[in-house]
């Protein structure tokens, strides 16, 4: 089969995207998750006009139209309490931070600006401004307004506005089951001592630790280059899970035996082999219009370089939400390439003093030298119609350590 753009394999995993229904759960436990549903006030918000400095709370007219500099503390108020009333425009109220005013006061004045001496507040030679330091009622927000909409990645502070409006579950999107599964004679455990020979997997956990920033935790499997044994594997993962992330076995060699034991089991190929470096191999397809099958090449570069620029804008579609768009760089060097691929260098992210993205390319080994991705910041998309590259020019970027 010929080879297809980077394009085309683009668009044809975007046709297949899954909507995996929706799901509630604790507000404690819905960070990283994706939000189904609006947000809305059950209040107003600020619920209470409150002051947002501690001081005095006062009448604007007696300083302004009586000229009054001096007032008697009626009392003190705390947040959390009832709000108190002056009886009298010659007096005030000591108010704490986040405390309710009473609709007899309508301005706070800080302590920095005034002097307390035996239970009279002074303000010093000041300008004042009425209302100033309170938070109005309803400024931020009004009973049933909406304050977050739906398909946004729950954060810290949405987490913390979904308390503030005594949501103490949320419809979230229900998250694929994945399972990776790892492929390969060579490989064995991170834990195990290997052969000079044999290499640790990791592959597998480079995968899981990128998907745990969406709230999937991921299966993790390893089969040898087996056929018959992949294909059992294979067929009980496809009963089992939504997604399954392959790796290795989907080149040329001898034991690569992924294709013809997925295409046995009724796994619909949509597409094997990009014009692409690194990731030529990159099969992909469908079982039963229901799972969706990536089957990366076994390099671990070329793992992750497909994994952020196919495997996870299909599953933010998926999802509804945008983490991970593709961003722009300013190249810093001149590349020249010999082969007409579409290649995917990794760079060195900076930002210059006027604001702007640049990219270093950094050298490396090939698909298999994967140390290089701790010292870079993402992959630049260097487009298929030329193979020549020069400094100042612009391109996508795909970030995975920023």
């Amino acid at each position: 089969m010929e080879l297809i753009t980077v394009e085309r394999a683009e668009q044809i995993i975007q046709s297949q995207t899954r909507d995996y229904g929706t799901i509630r759960v604790p507000y404690e436990h819905s960070l990283g998750r994706v939000l189904a549903e609006k947000l809305v006030a059950d209040r107003d918000l600020p619920p209470f006009n409150r002051a947002t400095v501690d001081g005095i709370a006062i009448a604007y007219r007696a300083y302004k139209e009586d000229g009054l500099r001096s007032f008697t503390v009626n009392a003190i108020q705390a947040a959390g309490e009832t709000p108190l009333a002056i009886s009298s425009t010659n007096e005030c109220i000591e108010i704490m931070t986040g405390a309710a005013l009473d609709s007899s006061l309508d301005t706070v004045v800080r302590y920095e600006d005034i002097v307390v001496a035996n239970g009279t507040a002074t303000v010093n030679d000041i300008e004042i401004k009425q209302g100033q330091n309170i938070h109005l009622q309803g400024k931020d927000k009004k009973e049933g307004d909406v304050v977050a909409d739906a398909c946004r990645l729950i954060t810290p502070a949405l987490v913390g506005l979904a308390a503030s409006v005594g949501k103490t579950d949320l419809l979230v999107k229900r998250l694929p089951k994945v399972a990776i599964v790892t492929t390969g004679d060579e490989l064995v455990g991170v834990e195990e001592n290997p052969t000079p020979y044999q290499l640790r997997r990791s592959n597998d956990v480079t995968i899981q630790s990128v998907l745990t920033r969406y709230g999937i935790q991921a299966d993790r499997l390893h089969v040898n280059d087996d056929y018959d044994t992949m294909k059992g594997t294979f067929q009980r993962c496809l009963q089992s899970y939504d997604v399954l992330l392959l790796t290795g076995g989907v080149s040329m060699g001898k034991f690569d035996y992924i294709p013809q034991v997925l295409e046995h089991l009724g796994v619909k190929k949509l597409f094997h082999k990009v014009r692409q470096r690194p990731g030529k191999p990159f099969w992909f397809g469908t079982y039963q219009d229901q799972q969706v099958i990536f089957a990366f090449p076994g390099n671990p570069v070329s793992v992750f370089m497909c994994l952020h620029r196919y495997f996870l804008p299909w599953l933010e579609r998926s999802l509804d939400v945008k983490i991970s768009s593709p961003q722009y760089a300013v190249l810093q060097h001149d590349m020249d390439f010999s082969y007409p691929l579409h290649y995917f260098a990794q760079v060195k992210l900076e930002v210059d003093h006027q604001g702007t993205v640049t990219a270093q390319p950094v050298e490396s080994n090939g698909s298999g030298d994967f140390s290089n991705l701790i010292y870079t910041d993402a992959f630049m998309e260097l487009p298929l119609e030329k193979n020549k590259f020069k400094k100042g020019e612009v391109y996508k970027i795909w970030p995975y350590n920023v």
